[in-house]
């Protein structure tokens, strides 16, 4: 049958109508808020390039995830800033550290709350690299897996409920699984960054969290852009490893490796929207050049289209004004 017999317009001559036969719903259950945490006290810096998102002291970030949580948002991941730095990261994996300290404060005030930690050690590190440097400067991958291991134990000891590696480290997942089943640890999760690109998205990011390389760049350890079959590997091989959640990240120019992911494996799927997504939709907002809000909603339900179950999103709190409960 064809027109004028099949109408396709019939079902969308109301807001009812639409939603009843509405293919994808983003829900507040999807949303994870990324959030900075830094020493002192009164801290609230706005990220010149991310407005709206905030470093926070460890009181404001309670408030900050006590708000979102009573929006319904059930998740955040956490992002420490130190206040030193050195060649091996240490602060990463001190049980007095910045991300322990703000783990342990979160769980009190706000037991319920999901709270998921980055596992990397960029933050931490003066050269700003993911891992432990050799002697010529190339990031040592199995020097630096015992550190990302007591970093991940330290984050559960806190009272983290997940931990998240973001290092690209090989053999990250299977190190952290088993630092954390013998210490006791056995139950909590671990969200893979599973396929986590050499993206040129991340630069606010790297304003909030304060960790821009020093010299050269992430691309001997991140992914290629253009590659989605080593995605799959990837993927594939943290699974084997231990990850009871995979990650694709970026998540807007990636939506075709989010959609690869969904169809290959039944592990759940992350994607992180990440810092420069959010600044371009703001930059683009504040001009007056789009409809911010609608562009929000229109950016994180394709990614949820695509077959992400969670989106990690700077946009969370605005997301769930306008999706409501």
């Amino acid at each position: 049958m064809y027109f004028p017999e099949v109408r396709m317009r019939r079902l969308r001559k109301t807001e009812n109508l639409r939603r009843m036969v509405r293919e994808t719903n983003l829900t507040l259950d999807d949303l994870i808020y990324p959030l900075f945490v830094i020493h002192g006290k009164g801290v609230k810096n706005e990220i010149p390039s991310m407005p709206g998102v905030f470093q926070l002291s460890i009181e404001n970030l309670v408030k900050e995830a006590r708000e979102a949580y009573d929006m319904g948002i059930p998740a955040v991941l956490l992002f420490g800033i130190p206040e030193k730095k050195d060649p091996v990261g240490s602060d990463a994996y001190s049980d007095d550290g910045i991300i322990q300290r703000a783990v342990r404060e979160l769980k009190n005030a706000l037991p319920d709350l999901v709270v998921i930690t980055d596992v990397c050690m960029c933050e931490y590190t003066d050269h700003g690299h993911c891992g432990v440097l050799d002697e010529s400067g190339y990031v040592n991958n199995d020097a630096t897996l015992e550190l990302l291991a007591r970093s991940a134990v330290s984050h559960a000891k806190a009272g983290a409920d997940m931990v998240a590696p973001s290092d690209m480290m090989d053999g990250r997942v299977a190190a952290i699984r088993d630092a954390l089943d013998e210490e006791g640890f056995e139950t909590v999760p671990i969200m893979s960054y599973a396929a986590k690109y050499a993206s040129a998205f991340y630069g606010p990011f790297r304003d909030a969290a304060e960790s821009a390389p020093k010299f050269g760049d992430r691309r001997a350890y991140q992914m290629d852009p253009p590659n989605v079959r080593e995605a799959i590997r990837e993927v594939a091989l943290d699974i084997e490893e231990g990850a009871d959640i995979v990650m694709v990240k970026p998540a807007l120019a990636y939506l075709d490796v989010i959609r690869e992911v969904r169809e290959t494996f039944d592990h759940p799927v992350a994607a992180y929207n990440v810092s420069g997504e959010y600044s371009l939709v703001k930059s683009a907002g504040k001009m007056g050049w789009i409809d911010e809000e609608r562009v929000t909603l229109e950016i994180l339900t394709a990614i949820k289209r695509a077959g992400a179950d969670l989106i990690i999103t700077y946009h969370a709190k605005e997301a769930a004004k306008l999706i409501g409960g």
